[in-house]
């Protein structure tokens, strides 16, 4: 063999098994990846983010028959996202908003440029007005590794059951690990869900490093506060995200717990204010205000920093939720699904003995971070509290039915009992005398 064909030839094989060419995203290419929708508050919209290697234009073909040309374009921009690890990976986030959607209509779209196109993905226009049932499904602290709750999320996602995902708090374990590949892993992980269904977020503890920066990166929340905390309506309900980490990670700014407590309180005012035409108002938040698992969380302290505040005094939030008369908390954290009776202060007000959730005189708690992680499953302390209602340590997430303005439907699905419901229970409030719980 000649010393010329030889250096071909190794040149050849090294072409061959270079990262780049198998595929590797640290080789520079621009088709998309990592597709998710959600929704930016204004109806008849929806948000498609994707992520590119290399810089390329911004642009969603969309239409309305599964097969065939898609005749409508939606134009947006891409952001630089360099990642604060060691290797300073450099993503392109891009964004595109759909506008004048028709309400409930099927759409089919693809995302790219010329450089390169996603596959077609679809998705249900989300209904306007207040006289419709959304279905969501909630849950936190899922991995990309041991992701239990995934595949049949999967499968009720491409069976239709849901409009919308809350998703409470701590992804992938952690987006920002071996330089942000964790993270780009669990957002193709999630794709088949997060690019079908807008997949609305909230930031908790494991989505810290960098002050925040993969989660402010790769979501596209409503608002202008970086997806750290918002509002939406959707149906006949107020949807409030905010961050518990704010109270936690102190040194990324004390300015941001009560730049946040005023939102809140802001946002809340508003939100009584409409309540004849939005009755629910429901929030979601990471870190629960009080949970019975047997570790050394903060909620298992008896004056926990979310419930009151910093210093046991200041900006705590269960004061504000109950003065405002919000009816459903929904919290993540513990690896565990825990349901609470109504409750304030460590008092139980229930409706009645009967009908404890019937026209409740304090907001109901549910814990629901069993998706599944690589930290496994929280146990529980052997006697139950007073005031836990239901506690469930196997792997699953809650389907939540805001059915009117009066009835919403909470059911808790076991991943480990082959999608059997474990939990299942109304909440019922009349729409007369429900502005607050005082």
């Amino acid at each position: 063999m000649s010393p010329l064909f030889g250096c071909w030839l190794y040149c050849c094989l090294l072409l061959f098994v270079s990262p780049g060419v198998q595929g590797n995203p640290d080789y520079p290419r621009a088709t998309p990846e990592q597709v998710h929708l959600s929704y930016p508050g204004e109806p008849g919209s929806m948000t498609v983010t994707w992520t590119t290697w290399a810089p390329a234009r911004s642009e969603v073909q969309f239409g309305m028959q599964l097969s065939g040309p898609l005749p409508f374009r939606a134009h947006g921009a891409a952001t630089t996202f360099v990642d604060g690890g060691v290797l300073r990976r450099k993503l392109y986030m891009h964004r595109v908003t759909l506008r004048k959607l028709r309400p409930g209509a099927q759409y089919v779209y693809r995302c790219g440029s010329s450089q390169g196109w996603s596959r077609r993905f679809r998705f249900t226009a989300l209904k306007t007005g207040v006289h419709w049932s959304p279905r969501l499904a909630v849950f936190g602290d899922m991995g990309a590794d041991n992701a239990k709750a995934l595949p049949r999320l999967r499968r009720d996602t491409q069976q239709g059951m849901f409009d919308a995902v809350l998703h409470v708090g701590d992804f992938a374990y952690n987006m920002d690990q071996d330089n942000a590949r964790v993270g780009d892993r669990f957002m193709r992980l999630i794709e088949p869900v997060a690019a079908s269904l807008p997949y609305m977020t909230c930031p908790g503890n494991h989505e810290q490093r960098y002050n925040f920066s993969n989660y402010k990166a790769r979501f596209s929340m409503p608002g202008d506060n970086e997806g750290l905390w918002y509002s939406w309506d959707l149906g006949p309900a107020h949807i409030i995200s905010f961050s518990t980490e704010v109270y936690f990670f102190l040194h990324y700014g004390r300015h941001l717990v009560e730049r946040q407590f005023r939102w809140l309180e802001n946002d809340l005012q508003k939100a009584n204010k409409n309540r004849a035409a939005r009755p629910w108002i429901i929030t979601m938040g990471h870190r629960p205000m009080y949970c019975s698992n047997a570790d050394l969380d903060d909620c298992t302290r008896h004056e926990s920093r979310v419930r009151k505040g910093l210093k046991g005094k200041l900006f705590g939030l269960e004061d504000l939720f109950h003065k405002y008369g919000v009816d459903l908390e929904f919290w993540a954290h513990e690896h565990s699904y825990e349901r609470l009776w109504p409750i304030y202060n460590y008092q139980v007000f229930n409706g009645s003995l009967e009908k404890p959730y019937t026209n409740p005189r304090g907001p109901v708690h549910i814990i629901t971070g069993s998706a599944g992680c690589e930290e496994l499953l929280t146990p529980f302390v052997v006697k139950p509290r007073p005031w836990s209602a239901m506690r469930v340590k196997e792997y699953g997430y809650t389907r939540m039915h805001i059915l009117n303005g009066t009835h919403i439907h909470l059911q808790q699905v076991s991943d480990d009992q082959d999608g059997k419901i474990v939990d299942d229970f109304w909440i019922v409030r009349p729409l007369l005398g429900r502005m607050t719980y005082h």
